[in-house]
């Protein structure tokens, strides 16, 4: 990261605070087939991404592309309609650039979605998993290069990737809700392929619950500025399958949808328990 991108961030950051006078309390990033959640938010305003100065522009089926302010249980948020992927063809640095505008607009919690495949027997397709860690291995760190002493230290800690007393209210909730979670680790590959039935038990032997492709680098720099993390997969496919069917983004949005009211209405009562 260079003084460059401090330029730029403060660039986009001007102009959002020029089109939305509050400040948000929360940040919500929606993974594919997740934007139906935005109808939950009392909405204020709605911003492209390709309005604001520097942002990235979301280039895959399922995902809005709009940043939206608006008000849920009694909060101020900030809700991203669709995310970046580094399989996009986006630089690491580019795919958390909106993360990194939402930590210098004020957030003080950011709530992570996505679609995630089951390698845990356990799991089933429609569940949700709240993610208690991640294995990123496999994904570029966002952090690589020089650090901004403004935004975050040179070698932040994440021995609490996702913050346990977040997990802990998530699990009250859902239980009020009548709602079963599950949890686990989440396991962060680049796509844009679907693993092998080789790679999918690899990555269940060295302790992955869940795979996908997105969320570690966004979780890095959130915890890099200090902002305490939660998220959530659905899972929205198999990668161990005895009938040996093949996966699509088709059926992925298919499935996502179809979960999506039990991860509203977690994310919904989660923000008003904050």
């Amino acid at each position: 990261m260079s003084k460059k991108t401090l330029k730029q961030l403060n660039e986009a950051v001007e102009y959002l605070k020029k089109k939305y006078k509050h400040q948000p309390e929360v940040g919500i990033v929606l993974g594919s087939g997740l934007g139906n959640f935005t109808e939950e938010i009392e909405i204020e305003k709605e911003i492209d991404y390709s309005d604001i100065p520097n942002f990235p522009v979301s280039t895959v089926e399922g995902h809005k592309g709009k940043l939206i302010f608006g008000n849920l249980s009694g909060k101020k948020i900030v809700c991203m309609g669709g995310r970046f992927h580094y399989y996009e063809g986006y630089s690491s640095e580019e795919v958390v650039f909106p993360i990194r505008v939402l930590g210098l607009l004020g957030i003080k919690t950011l709530l992570l979605s996505n679609a995630a495949g089951g390698v845990n027997p356990l799991l089933n397709v429609g569940d949700i998993m709240l993610i208690k860690d991640h294995i990123g291995i496999d994904m570029r760190n966002p952090l690589i290069g020089k650090n901004i002493d403004e935004l975050g230290p040179r070698f932040p800690d994440m021995s609490e990737p996702y913050k346990k007393d977040l997990i802990e209210k998530a699990k009250m909730v859902a239980a009020n809700l009548q709602i079963e979670v599950k949890e686990g680790v989440y396991f962060c590959v680049t796509g844009p392929t679907y693993e092998t039935p080789a790679e999918y038990k690899m990555i269940h032997i060295i302790g992955g619950d869940a795979v996908g492709m997105s969320t570690v680098q966004e979780c890095i720099v959130a915890n890099h500025m200090g902002i305490p993390v939660f998220a959530m997969s659905v899972i929205t496919d198999l990668g161990l399958r005895e009938d040996h069917t093949k996966i699509t983004h088709e059926e992925v949005l298919h499935f996502a949808k179809a979960a999506e009211p039990k991860l509203a209405a977690i994310f919904k009562e989660l923000v008003g328990v904050l």
